[in-house]
């Protein structure tokens, strides 16, 4: 039913290598089956959120499909000379199978002539090689890539299937757990799949789920951040309780959070949403400069509080 049974990890244990066992995206997989049918995929390119299963399909595709494959994280490698020496050595070298797939994770991290090198790759070795990117931030990659690509967003799972996923998991370690301790998780997590299995794994103690209150807050803080910023009628009480919350979560890196703020800006910025979006921008920029993000990101809910008046 699952994947890799003698791994120890529970997202790698469980993780599909069929797309049977694969949850979501059912127009997607219905593509995907044709192409493996024919026997042949076209390079292609997986976006959206963390956890949400891209990694998961690529590696599907690619041990579907009678290939060699060579698997590179682009957040970790992610020069012009990865590509130029790594990539291109696999690329030209004499295979024993039909194909050769390159699996290139988090492509939105690789640099703008790394992927100009790559894009040279994918038109010179297109007889016998294929690529599979996947990234979280699709208009990081630039257009000849995309061009050249299948794209497909993949959006997570609903809850319900997250759950039985989960159930099935759990019960198959013979986990004991209570359905409202599972909601929990799941709402805690959502819709970082990834994030509810590792932290599913790590609470269980003595072949029981036991959720630790204390260990969410991290998990759910901006979804708190989010209801503390719909009443901004005590400025005061309002900056007090994010520069808490900011503290408890233990959080160092603010990213999701002003794409989170972006996307939920509707929710809590009616009238200003302007102003707000503007001020997200230069945060969202500045972010990569600041040496104290904490600092930084308390200073930028100051500047939303202030215009939220």
């Amino acid at each position: 039913m699952f994947g890799n049974v003698e791994n120890t990890l529970w997202v790698e244990k469980f993780r599909p290598n069929t797309l049977d066992g694969y949850v979501g995206n059912e127009l997607i997989i219905s593509k995907v089956k044709l192409y493996l049918e024919n026997g042949d995929v076209p390079h292609l390119l997986f976006y959206g959120g963390a956890g949400t299963g891209k990694t998961t399909l690529a590696k599907i595709i690619a041990g579907n499909v009678d290939a060699d494959l060579m698997y590179i994280n682009a957040s970790d490698e992610n020069n012009v000379e990865t590509v130029r020496t790594k990539v291109k050595n696999f690329a030209s070298t004499i295979g024993f199978k039909r194909w050769k797939i390159v699996i290139l994770d988090e492509a939105d991290y690789m640099t703008p002539n790394g992927q100009a090198a790559l894009r040279n790759l994918m038109e010179t070795f297109s007889k016998t090689t294929r690529f599979i990117l996947t990234c979280n931030y699709v208009e990081k990659i630039i257009d000849p890539i995309q061009s050249r690509c299948q794209v497909f967003g993949i959006t997570p799972p609903n809850k319900k299937e997250v759950a039985k996923r989960i159930v099935a998991i759990l019960k198959e370690q013979n986990i004991e757990f209570e359905m409202n301790d599972l909601v929990t998780l799941i709402n805690n997590g959502y819709p970082d799949i990834r994030r509810v299995l590792n932290s599913a794994q790590r609470q269980v103690i003595d072949g029981k789920l036991q959720i630790d209150k204390e260990s969410l807050v991290q998990a759910n803080y901006m979804t708190k951040l989010l209801d503390i910023l719909q009443n901004t009628n005590d400025k005061k009480a309002c900056f007090q309780n994010i520069r808490q919350l900011i503290n408890d979560s233990k959080v160092k890196d603010f990213t999701a959070l002003y794409k989170y703020l972006f996307d939920e800006i509707d929710n809590y910025a009616k009238g200003h949403i302007a102003s707000v979006i503007l001020i997200l921008a230069e945060a969202q920029y500045q972010d990569a400069f600041a040496v104290d993000k904490e600092i930084h990101v308390m200073a930028t809910m100051i500047k939303i509080i202030n215009e939220l008046k």
